[in-house]
């Protein structure tokens, strides 16, 4: 038997049908130039920042080093939500799960509660590994440590409930949102930079989120050895807010998507 010719057609072919499907997901569309360019903006700020208070940097690995912790703590958070809710849909067990008497806001509870404990057993043994490499003892921080993470640990939950929700509205070609959206925030957040570096129009964007207010404590506790209440009473709030928008969209969508049959139709 002939062993058939190379063919840039049958090539085309394969290329035409990921075009297809790239053009109509926004989602992918937005991925591609998405991640150079908050690489781009992030990296920028930390250089703004370091030229211009080079006397911080003596001060830098501490303060580094526990704020990546803080962030992987959101982010952690985020696909513990985000993550386990889509693991159902690529199981397609959706529909299985809603014949029973469990009720959305138990699945909320559910989906919260599994985020608590992967992001404990996640981000305790770096916590841990920064002490002997880097001489870093995060925990040095005391008790303002417990409240910086449960904002950043419910913010990550607001963002893997209004990720969850989008994927149950568009489906999961938009799974990619479980980690665009949580890295849209970053450099607005004041990780590794304080929230002035960022331009003036700017800056009021960042202050409507609870994770700059996190990373602003924190840098107050770590530089001037003051826990700043104002800061933290910002994170609740904000957090307080924007829980409970993104819960009752999450069940407001699930309403919509029980409705139309969606539960039994996830796809791409």
């Amino acid at each position: 038997m002939r062993k058939a010719e190379f063919s840039w057609r049958r090539v085309w072919a394969i290329m035409l049908r990921h075009l297809y499907v790239l053009r109509s997901s926004w989602p992918r569309l937005l991925e591609i130039a998405y991640w150079p360019m908050v690489q781009m903006i992030t990296w920028g700020f930390i250089t703004t920042f370091f030229v211009q208070h080079s006397s911080w940097v003596a001060q830098a690995v501490g303060v580094l080093i526990s704020a990546v912790l803080l962030w992987d703590v959101l982010f952690r958070a985020n696909l513990g939500v985000a993550l386990t809710f889509m693991e159902e849909m690529w199981a397609r067990n959706l529909g299985q799960l809603f014949v029973s008497p469990l009720r959305p806001l138990e699945m909320v509870a559910a989906l919260t509660g599994m985020s608590l404990l992967r992001t404990i057993l996640s981000v305790t043994p770096a916590a841990l590994l920064a002490l002997p490499l880097y001489d870093v003892w995060v925990f040095s921080l005391g008790p303002p440590l417990i409240a910086f993470f449960i904002n950043v640990l419910v913010m990550g939950w607001c963002v893997g409930l209004l990720v969850s929700s989008l994927v149950l509205r568009f489906g999961l070609g938009a799974e990619s949102l479980a980690w665009v959206a949580i890295f849209a925030v970053a450099p607005l957040s004041g990780i590794y930079y304080p929230v002035d570096v960022l331009p003036g129009w700017l800056q009021p964007v960042a202050w409507s989120l609870p994770s700059s207010y996190v990373f602003e404590g924190m840098r107050a506790v770590l530089y001037d050895n003051v826990f700043r209440w104002d800061l933290l009473w910002g994170a609740v709030a904000f957090n307080a807010l924007y829980l409970a928008l993104t819960t009752a969209l999450f069940l407001y969508t699930f309403h919509v998507a029980r409705q139309r049959g969606l539960l039994m139709q996830q796809g791409e």
